[in-house]
């Protein structure tokens, strides 16, 4: 089979497919020969995207409504079935900005569950929608974004603590499944989205430069972003058969550069039978803890 065709015949769910990445995605998924559910918040943008895929010969459908809601990502699932007999893929592309300037300091609480909601919400109601229907026919493919923003290099609040449980969750997902059939990994992705432009963005980028947050190569970086189409052909790939044996993967793309995030181990500062000796002092905790600061 040519690359053209690696997913004829295969459906799969896109949240947030109408604009961006996830719009991308829809686009190659599409031209690869997958039939797909776009899903977004806003009804023209959803329709649009539909009305252009299909009239360059591509198969897909539409469910308008936010996916961090459980009834809209049950709709998304049985659409999905009702429309291409089938379900392979979920891929969740829907996300939210942090506010500008945004921290822990001024970050109201309603904007803190705005955020989690978009990106953990849609992340588990999505999931838990199609992994039972992937469970229960032995295959299937999730594919969820993420965001090196979860290092806290960005600042913010909600963004990259929504961004590291959706890290957290797909592993465990991808650990419990595993034996199922279903594969789950998590692309933090770096492109030029609506997101990602404008003077207010760069400024933000600039101070965060300013305030020794961002070295200077990726303050570069993110000022200079690829389009979308560069890191649509990583989430393809994690929904085709050739990643029939990645999962619970955290993977990196971002223009020409394509990476993967080691599993993190605890590093040993310290060890002691506690059959044989007590708890440790705060000034042995100290020493070992201050020794492995200061390098």
């Amino acid at each position: 089979m040519s690359e053209k065709n690696i997913l004829a015949g295969r459906a799969a769910v896109v949240s947030g497919g109408s604009r961006g990445i996830g719009r991308a995605v829809v686009e190659l998924l599409c031209d690869l020969g997958a039939g797909v559910v776009v899903n977004g918040r806003d009804t023209d943008a959803v329709e649009e995207t539909v009305a252009a895929v299909t009239a360059s010969g591509g198969s897909a459908t539409a469910v308008v409504g936010p996916a961090d809601d459980e009834s809209v990502a049950a709709a998304l699932v049985d659409e999905c079935v009702s429309a291409f007999g089938r379900l392979d893929a979920l891929i969740n592309c829907a996300g939210a900005a942090e506010p500008q300037g945004s921290s822990i300091l001024t970050i109201s609480p309603q904007e803190f569950d705005h955020l989690i909601g978009a990106h953990l919400g849609t992340t588990f109601h999505t999931c838990r929608a199609a992994a039972r229907v992937m469970a229960d026919q032995g295959h299937g493919a999730i594919v969820n974004t993420g965001s090196v923003a979860f290092l806290g290099s960005y600042g913010g609040t909600g963004y990259p603590a929504g961004k590291g449980a959706v890290n957290g969750l797909t592993v465990a997902i991808a650990a419990e499944l595993k034996g199922r059939g279903v594969r789950a990994n998590v692309v933090c992705p770096g492109a030029r989205t609506r997101l990602s432009t404008g003077p207010e963005y760069e400024k933000h980028i600039r101070r965060l430069r300013e305030r020794g947050m961002l070295d200077e190569m990726t303050m570069r970086a993110s000022l200079d972003s690829p389009p979308p189409e560069f890191v649509a052909p990583i989430y393809a790939y994690l929904v085709s058969d050739l990643s029939r044996d990645v999962t619970g993967q955290i993977f990196v793309a971002a223009g020409g550069f394509v990476g993967e995030f080691v599993r993190p181990t605890p590093r040993v500062l310290g060890y002691r039978d506690h059959h044989d000796a007590g708890p440790w002092s705060v000034q042995d905790l100290h020493t070992m803890i201050a020794d492995t600061a200061t390098g």
